[in-house]
């Protein structure tokens, strides 16, 4: 019997284990958007994971948005852009939310508080995060990607780099620039499950002729 792969409506795709889920099935907010097999596993709770992405306020319009076939490990946070505070005045402390005589602050066109807004969360296609991970507003993390644990991601990360430390720094790239133009023009995440599944060994080795053929 041909196997079709993984079904990706599941929420614990692994019977025996029910730390790891296939994440999209258990997303609740509008605004956090993952794509198929992308799997989250948290040694206390998996559910915990809309907990991990702080400071996500519907009126802000910001969006996390993870792509396909991602593995996010344990107590990985996600800091939206609800957490920005302004930090060209003397102080950073955003007065002019508590009202009570302290909106004021706006009454100045020049001086209102207005907090920076860095734009969605994206994290590519194929990413490893590793445990204890923090990824900071409007980051950007390129497919094939590898977070180092305990990282603090601060700024982009390019497709298939390795990345570590706080703030995160490329530690090196997975392959060089022409194979990953070849990796990106494959985009094999894109394929269907069938094709992926009858292919899975050429994806999983490091044959990338091979996969070019396919």
């Amino acid at each position: 019997m041909t196997q079709k792969g993984p079904d990706m409506a599941v929420v614990y795709p692994l019977a025996t284990y029910n730390k790891l889920v296939f994440l999209k099935n258990i997303i609740t907010r509008p605004n956090i958007v993952v794509g198929d097999y992308t799997y989250y596993d948290d040694h206390e709770d998996p559910y915990n994971f809309e907990k991990n992405v702080l400071y996500h306020f519907d009126f802000l319009g910001d969006k996390l948005v993870i792509g396909k076939f991602c593995a996010i490990a344990s107590g990985v946070k996600f800091i939206m852009n609800g957490a920005n505070h302004e930090v060209k005045p003397i102080s950073t402390y955003p007065f002019a939310i508590f009202g009570n005589g302290w909106e004021v602050v706006n009454e100045d066109v020049e001086h209102q508080q207005k907090y920076p807004f860095k734009g969605d969360t994206i994290i590519g296609n194929d990413v490893w995060i590793g445990y204890g991970v923090t990824i900071m507003p409007g980051v950007k993390i390129g497919n094939g990607a590898i977070i180092a644990t305990g990282s603090v991601v601060t700024k982009n990360v390019p497709d298939y780099a390795i990345v570590g430390g706080n703030p995160a720094q490329i530690i090196r790239m997975r392959f060089d620039e022409a194979t990953i133009k070849r990796l990106l023009n494959i985009a094999w995440w894109n394929w269907d499950v069938a094709k992926i599944t009858e292919h899975v060994k050429v994806i999983n080795s490091g044959d990338i002729e091979a996969l070019e053929r396919v």
